[in-house]
């Protein structure tokens, strides 16, 4: 656990590679903007795992960008998803959220998948403002893993407002859409270095 000079529980871990993962964001021209690949990848997410949410999620050193969505009115603007997002991004765009909403940086810093049957099973998860804000319940996410840089970039991630049973199928599903999305992305990378 992280605990900060005042010996407080840090909800959010810190990220040491956050400004490297926004220079390399940069470079790559990826999370500044949405993307119709990404959303329809995050639509078939969200179909693959049966989940209401779906997220393609860049992570800088200060936000978070869903550069692909699926919400379940399927318009890719989040619905309550939007509303928090916007909310802790100043009233910016609907696909920002803070980086200290959620459980994607957690996957970022840690470098491994995350399932989250019920958040509230877990006191560090269960006190993150996605739960009281838009009623998270369940979270399931894998890395983004540059091969190039090693660096994690972001994740693909569902969650759902009611407890699921991710299970191992879960995270085998969730690790290999990663790997899936990456080959998209190490694309992009060939093509701009």
């Amino acid at each position: 656990m992280t605990y900060d000079a005042a010996g407080r529980l840090l909800l959010t871990p810190v990220d040491k590679e956050g400004p490297d993962r926004a220079r390399r964001l940069r470079r790559l021209d990826l999370g500044q903007r949405p993307e119709p690949v990404f959303d329809l990848f995050a639509d078939r997410l969200a179909d693959v795992t049966g989940a209401p949410y779906a997220m393609v999620n860049f992570i800088d050193d200060n936000r978070q960008f869903f550069a692909g969505l699926h919400t379940p009115d399927g318009d890719h603007r989040g619905g309550e998803l939007s509303a928090v997002a916007a909310e802790s991004a100043g009233g910016s765009a609907s696909r920002y959220m803070a980086r200290d909403h959620g459980y994607c940086p957690h996957v970022v810093v840690r470098r491994k998948a995350l399932v989250l049957e019920d958040v509230c099973d877990y006191p560090r998860f269960a006190g993150n403002p996605v739960v009281d804000e838009i009623g998270i319940r369940s979270y399931l996410g894998a890395p983004l893993i540059d091969d190039r840089t090693g660096l994690a970039l972001g994740t693909v991630c569902v969650v759902a407002t009611e407890p699921r049973p991710w299970g191992r199928a879960g995270l085998a599903v969730i690790k290999a859409m990663a790997a899936e999305l990456m080959d998209t992305v190490r694309g992009r990378s060939d093509l701009l270095g």
